[in-house]
């Protein structure tokens, strides 16, 4: 609904449908597969867009976790407190599939229904997706201790929330944080020197005690969490750490200090000590890293996921604040600047959630180009999408003005969540040499996938230019390609956002982002060009309110 408002304060967007009023999403899950899961959709974006939901959101940011270390009577405890809001916030994610859904019901469509869920829930309350995410992640780490596994399938097959602080034998299901960083190395995780000896064989496997500090201890009241520390023998290991060791008794995994985020505030993140925490191995001794190597794949895919989220809402908040804002005779948005500017912001987005719903729906496909598409283009993904929502964020709070900078919308706090998922998970120069890395040991897959991209760039004859320089980047001496490393990174992704447009946007869109962003200014700021002369035709595609 359109029109002047009291004093021309525009009411707060609630009470409307976060998936239904996105048509480009519902056609990507339709294209993955996903369309079983549509009806629970439409349900679960009827539930994020109410009122009652974003209230919950703006409380669990407001009131933040707190940490109790000892009880009344100084027995340590190590225990992070929640508002209500908070556990609202992860029983949603956890009802939605959001902890496991392509693992426990692993059927055609699956990873596009997920990412759906992940995409419209960071758009309302990120901090949640954490915990959720590192729990998915951990299940193809987990699995490698087939005694372990058994023991914690049913528990985070379950789509029950269950917040108490008890042992794993008499929990419904469980959430899995991690702990890796260490303060002397950060993304360097063979410095680490938190140590772990040999305790004898359990029921789980081969037992540890663990001693050392994290630097980052992310969400400590996961119910357990996979932890790398080094043995004397065979070096860097991973363990899986529960919060209460099997005989009942508090593993003493002692909470130091949750850490003052400048976003991602409604989840704890912690600086931690073990004195002898207990601990059994996943995976190989000595071959940590690798172990949790795929575990990293997911939570990047989610950075990815989640990034776009952030820029699906950033538009939509944007556009109905610009449509009910009048300034100078007529609204914000029939304003020639301002609706080229939204123009920009509705191409951003669609390519955003298209590099990373096309990325997810590929994750589970044995085909050879799938295979190779997600070892390429996940560390890419996250690269791009996560860069570009921290400026998109900055864009979408200056459409509100002096509104958007108040904490009373929620537009300051996807502005001030952005950040994060560019550093979680590797920055963006360790995105590049991931990348970087995947190219100099598989040229073939890099071809293969050029060759695909191929296919539809010669549709167009800039995309397909563009193809050819990145066919010329990836011959480039190592040392040479390295230096170029962001430059490369970019080109890819524009090079592949504009394929993906070619074949799933509507023809509009794809030649309105094509001609934009080869347009020779574009890039410092948004709204230079939207590449159309009817930018409000493209408005009234991307939002169905």
């Amino acid at each position: 609904m359109t029109g002047v408002h009291p004093d021309n304060q525009v009411p707060q967007l609630q009470d409307y449908n976060v998936y239904t009023s996105d048509p480009a999403l519902q056609r990507e899950v339709a294209r993955g597969g996903g369309q079983w899961r549509d009806a629970e959709l439409v349900q679960q974006g009827a539930e994020y867009g109410s009122a009652d939901t974003l209230q919950a959101a703006t409380d669990a940011n407001h009131y933040l976790p707190e940490l109790h270390a000892f009880s009344a009577t100084g027995a340590r405890i190590d225990q992070v407190q929640f508002h209500p809001a908070w556990h609202k916030m992860m029983a949603m994610a956890r009802r939605n599939g959001n902890a496991g859904l392509p693992f426990f019901e692993p059927r055609k469509g699956a990873w596009s229904a997920w990412a759906a869920s992940l995409y419209m829930h960071c758009q309302i309350e990120s901090g949640s997706s954490c915990p959720t995410t590192m729990t998915r992640a951990c299940v193809p780490v987990l699995q490698q201790n087939a005694a372990l596994w058994q023991v914690l399938q049913p528990l985070l097959a379950s789509t029950e929330y269950d917040a108490r602080d008890i042992p794993l034998a008499d929990k419904k299901s469980i959430t899995v944080g991690m702990g890796m960083t260490e303060k002397q190395g950060g993304s360097d995780l063979r410095t680490n020197t938190t140590r772990a000896v040999p305790h004898g064989e359990g029921d789980w496997g081969q037992e540890f005690l663990l001693t050392g500090h994290k630097w980052f201890f992310s969400a400590p009241m996961c119910d357990g969490h996979l932890v790398l520390a080094r043995t004397d023998e065979h070096g860097i290991s991973c363990f899986f750490v529960p919060r209460w060791r099997p005989d009942g008794s508090k593993n003493p995994v002692h909470i130091l200090r949750l850490k003052d985020k400048v976003g991602d505030r409604s989840n704890s993140s912690s600086e931690v000590e073990f004195h002898d925490a207990w601990g059994v191995l996943v995976g190989e001794e000595g071959r940590g890293i690798r172990t949790i190597i795929g575990m990293a794949a997911h939570t990047r895919l989610d950075c990815a996921v989640s990034s776009a989220g952030f820029m699906r809402q950033g538009f939509v908040q944007a556009l109905h604040y610009a449509r009910e804002r009048h300034a100078f005779g007529k609204a914000l948005a029939d304003q020639p600047m301002m609706t080229a500017l939204l123009a920009d912001m509705a191409l951003e987005s669609e390519a955003a959630m298209l590099l990373a719903l096309d990325l997810a729906a590929r994750f589970g496909s044995d085909a050879e180009l799938d295979r190779a598409w997600c070892r390429f283009m996940t560390p890419l993904a996250k690269f791009w999408n996560c860069k570009r929502a921290v400026g998109f964020m900055g864009e979408a709070m200056e459409v509100f003005g002096g509104n958007g900078y108040v904490e009373t919308v929620s537009i300051g706090r996807l502005f001030r969540q952005a950040p994060v998922n560019s550093i979680w998970e590797g920055s963006g120069n360790v995105m590049g040499l991931d990348l970087l890395r995947a190219v100099a040991r598989n040229p073939e897959h890099m071809q293969l996938i050029l060759d695909d991209l191929q296919q539809t760039a010669s549709q167009d004859k800039t995309v397909s230019a563009q193809l050819q320089g990145l066919r010329d980047m990836v011959q480039l001496p190592p040392a040479e390609l390295e230096r170029q490393g962001r430059r490369f990174t970019q080109k890819l992704a524009l090079a592949l956002q504009a394929c993906l447009m070619l074949r799933h946007a509507s023809a509009e869109a794809a030649s309105a982002f094509i001609a934009s962003r080869y347009d020779p200014d574009w890039g410092p700021v948004t709204g230079i060009t939207c590449g159309t002369d009817d930018a409000a035709r493209l408005l009234q595609a991307a939002w169905a309110d």
